[in-house]
């Protein structure tokens, strides 16, 4: 049976979407571990690793119950620190984030007895809760390929409680033990930085074709095997080498009739991404179109019902739509 570690932060959200909906519940590693069972049932070992408050550990752990393949063993309190955020969307992908609960980082340690793992999927939403050393150690000790969003490393939380967008400065220290790398168009643009900006400059939002295709040719040449661009409702940029040769290809995106939360749609996407390369490490195509189509599952209603069986989530891609 394969095997997938999903490692990250399971916050206590409190979420106002862009129509003034309230929404209270766990997120980030909730739903990637809920689409990936709903997805294959009994068919994988799907682990989320997660540092959790005590108080939230058992109401964790009922959200997952009745769900198949889900192993609870790495849900742990040792410091009794987990994430809380606010979230108030001002439109479908624009929101305002607040932070008053901080996890603590993920270890080396923490990963001691999963180093048999096929796949890990690291989803952080802050700069500080994976640490540099997990992925050298798993780099060293497992052959499990390494998914790593970007959203961690490119957002950063203030005194205030404020989450702000930051530069990856460090980025090319993570990048050799990094096998693929997800982003969006922001944090792409917090990833791929001038050598000097002139005031001016920081108002630019988001990079170019030409500049999204420079920055994944680096990730690519320090060692990374495939990076993940979203481009929202227009799909997902993929860039691999084969052979010498890179390759540039846009993965259509699911069309969706009606956005009603877009919650967790970006850890979603890393799911299916880890669902397609469990599969076929190297179909990378394949996997983005899971990793679309879980996305646009995820913005189909405010509960995990909205993911689907395999047979359901193959016809969906077929057809190109939900």
């Amino acid at each position: 049976m394969k095997k997938i570690a999903v490692v990250g932060p399971i916050p206590r959200d409190h979420i106002v979407t862009h129509s003034g909906d309230l929404i209270q519940k766990w997120g980030c590693v909730t739903h990637p571990v809920i689409a990936l069972s709903v997805l294959a049932g009994d068919q994988l070992e799907i682990v989320p690793v997660c540092h959790l408050r005590t108080v939230d550990h058992d109401n964790v752990e009922e959200v997952f119950q009745g769900y198949k393949g889900i192993n609870l063993k790495h849900l742990t309190t040792a410091n009794d620190q987990g994430d809380i955020i606010s979230l108030r969307f001002l439109n479908h992908n624009d929101r305002l984030e607040r932070q008053t609960g901080f996890m603590d980082p993920i270890l080396p340690a923490d990963m001691t007895n999963l180093l048999d793992c096929d796949v890990f999927v690291f989803i952080p939403i802050s700069d500080y809760e994976i640490s540099l050393d997990t992925l050298k150690f798993l780099k060293k000790k497992s052959k499990g390929t390494i998914i790593f969003d970007a959203h961690g490393p490119t957002t950063a939380c203030l005194v205030n409680g404020e989450r702000q967008r930051k530069f990856w400065i460090d980025r090319d220290q993570w990048l050799p033990y990094i096998d693929v790398l997800k982003m969006n168009l922001e944090e792409a643009h917090a990833s791929w930085f001038q050598k000097e900006y002139e005031t001016e400059d920081f108002t630019k939002e988001e990079l170019n074709r030409d500049e999204i295709r420079k920055f994944a040719e680096h990730c690519l040449k320090l060692g990374v095997k495939c990076v993940y661009v979203t481009l929202d409702s227009r799909g997902c940029l993929t860039y691999f080498k084969k052979g010498s040769k890179i390759i540039e290809e846009l993965v259509p995106s699911i069309k969706v009739e009606k956005v009603i939360d877009t919650t967790g749609c970006g850890d979603s996407f890393a799911g299916g991404l880890s669902f397609g390369l469990v599969q076929n490490p190297k179909d990378y195509i394949g996997a983005a179109k899971y990793g679309n189509a879980l996305g646009a599952l995820r913005t189909q209603g405010k509960t995990f019902e909205v993911f689907k069986s395999l047979e359901e989530t193959d016809s969906i891609i077929a057809k190109g739509h939900v």
